[in-house]
């Protein structure tokens, strides 16, 4: 099923993502907090479009919207969690406002976890369907910042993991996406990017959308990919590698065969 419910698809990488789907003959639900902004990318759709303005962390909102994408386009075949906040300030945990740090992990967790509970019904009813949840290189690698950040995203690998071990035998697909350093109103903010020159274009991130949607990448289910680095064909050509080793998943480290809590 060539449809899609985006996440945060108003602009930034959410749009990109949009416009990508669209280009490639996707019906395409967007979804997201300012009506408006939808709007304009609907705008920029020639193909079929919904449009669903919801709070993404109030669970009545996204039922209707789930609701709504799915009456309009028939049902959805490909979610893309992208929707997601940072910290106003980068600053080290005690120095920052855990107030704020909570805004950002009930955000980037609790959304995500309503939307795909709203959605996944219908694809385990026809035995098919992909969840994409947005990540970061941050929920793996310590960072000296951004602590709710971080924590999101740690958490957001672990529950595809879940959604992998869970529904995989039910026809599910799920993968994490780095998207990179893209150039958007968030990433431009934060003063660890200030003065980046070379920025990974988002049409490299909807490609990546797009060949999971398409089961290009399906293999890879449960598994962590960035935009940027890898590429549709790159990863094809690691898959033996990737699925000898059980890469590219979120794990404890053991110390050798031994380690009693491998």
């Amino acid at each position: 099923m060539r449809t899609a419910l985006v996440t945060g698809a108003g602009r930034g990488i959410g749009r990109g993502i949009a416009l990508g789907l669209a280009r490639a003959g996707y019906a395409v639900g967007l979804v997201g907090r300012t009506r408006a902004h939808l709007d304009a990318v609907a705008e920029e759709i020639s193909g079929d479009v919904c449009v669903a303005a919801a709070d993404l962390v109030d669970a009545t909102a996204v039922l209707d919207a789930v609701a709504r994408v799915e009456e309009e386009l028939g049902g959805i075949g490909l979610l893309v969690n992208n929707a997601g906040v940072i910290e106003r300030a980068e600053l080290p945990f005690v120095e920052d406002d855990v107030e704020d740090s909570w805004r950002v992990i009930e955000a980037n967790v609790r959304g995500p976890l309503l939307v795909t509970h709203a959605v996944l019904p219908g694809m385990l009813a026809r035995g098919d369907g992909r969840v994409l949840n947005m990540n970061s290189g941050a929920g793996h690698r310590a960072m000296t910042a951004y602590t709710g950040y971080a924590i999101s995203k740690g958490a957001l690998g672990r529950f595809t993991t879940q959604l992998h071990a869970q529904y995989h035998d039910q026809g599910v697909r799920v993968l994490d996406l780095a998207p990179g350093h893209v150039e958007t109103a968030m990433t431009t903010s934060m003063a660890m990017h200030e003065g980046r020159t070379e920025w990974t274009p988002v049409e490299a991130v909807a490609e990546l959308v797009r060949a999971f949607g398409d089961g290009e990448l399906d293999a890879l289910s449960g598994r962590f990919v960035r935009a940027g680095t890898d590429t549709v064909s790159s990863l094809l050509e690691a898959l033996p590698q990737i699925l000898a080793t059980d890469a590219r998943t979120l794990r404890l480290g053991a110390y050798g065969d031994a380690d009693p809590v491998a």
